[in-house]
């Protein structure tokens, strides 16, 4: 059970940058449905830099801890940057070209994913790198079944945590926050106020693009321990789901990554035997039908939310909407 809930969190962290990062980009009003492609850009670029720097430095084995630190500090920019970029092209294409947004999304999801795909091939051996981003304090072991549980993880899930608490105190806290919000509500009454409306999508954009890249990183170095797969996209999708299961909260969004991550996780974990009335086909068939829980639970949440119409568990009033100051 410990090892499923340890698996579970450490899944569950790469959904929670891909919606915090998306939570921020929702607030300002911008719907973003690129994110997996960004999430993809956002790990190519990560184990890009892994590669070329352990290629300049002769790998990382038997380094000193400022050679190992840097490697880390050096991937993680990395990434941050390259989904920075996303969310710039995203940002131009809507905000100042006023191109729609669902399709904009769209053509980056596609986009992301062959952009990864060119990198990822220039890349060198970036496995051997991933324990040192998976490594964890030397006495968690020792604690028994609390060390297993709190402290077993590596630096990246700790900072997607602490990026998801910090980024729901700027949302609710601060003043930055509530203009932030005021724009993805009424973005024509934020302009009348004085807010920026295009500095303030472009920033939430790219500051969320970049949060949500991070997650595509760690789900390659923390969950795959530095094997590429090409299925940080369908990693991308559940993190936009996240998002309305969190009603927009990223706080709530650490327990509800870690739910989403038990439910997508748990179909290997359940014993065939379970099944025995079934054929073997039939049986992998249930374990596969098992991931979609994540989705059907989303489902209910949006229509619980809906039915109970608070206004504080809705989507921003101007999400999807772009906004042109002519017309206001």
């Amino acid at each position: 059970m410990l090892t499923f809930i340890t698996s579970a969190i450490r899944f569950g962290m790469s959904l929670l940058c891909g919606s915090t990062g998306e939570t921020i980009t929702e607030k300002s009003g911008h719907l973003n449905l690129g994110i997996p492609g960004v999430m993809c850009v956002g790990a190519a670029s990560g184990c890009l830099a892994t590669s070329k720097y352990m290629a300049a430095v002769g790998g990382l084995t038997g380094k000193s801890f400022p050679v190992i630190f840097f490697c880390i500090l050096l991937s993680i920019l990395a990434c941050l940057i390259g989904g920075a970029l996303m969310g710039l092209i995203y940002s131009f294409l809507t905000v100042s070209l006023g191109a729609n947004q669902n399709v904009t999304g769209l053509a980056l999801t596609t986009f992301g994913v062959g952009v990864s795909s060119m990198m990822v091939a220039k890349t060198r051996d970036f496995v051997l790198a991933s324990r040192y981003f998976t490594a964890s304090l030397p006495f968690a072991r020792s604690l028994g079944w609390f060390g297993e549980l709190f402290l077993s993880y590596g630096v990246l899930i700790y900072i997607s945590i602490a990026i998801a608490i910090a980024a729901s105190i700027i949302l609710t806290r601060t003043r930055l926050g509530l203009q932030l919000r005021a724009v993805g509500e009424s973005p024509a009454t934020a302009d009348a106020a004085g807010i920026n409306v295009k500095a303030y999508r472009y920033g939430a954009t790219c500051v969320g693009c970049s949060i949500a890249a991070l997650g595509g990183f760690i789900y390659i170095m923390d969950n795959l321990e530095g094997n590429w797969e090409y299925t940080i996209d369908s990693i991308g999708w559940l993190a936009v789901a996240l998002v309305i299961f969190t009603v927009w909260k990223p706080v709530i969004g650490i327990f509800g990554s870690i739910i989403f991550g038990a439910l997508y996780i748990c179909s290997p974990f359940i014993s065939l035997s379970s099944f025995s009335n079934l054929t073997l086909n039939q049986m992998l068939a249930v374990k596969d039908l098992i991931k979609i829980l994540p989705y059907v639970v989303t489902i209910l949440v949006l229509v619980i939310t809906s039915i109970r119409n608070k206004r504080e568990n809705q989507a921003p009033a101007g999400l999807g909407v772009n906004y042109y100051r002519e017309d206001r």
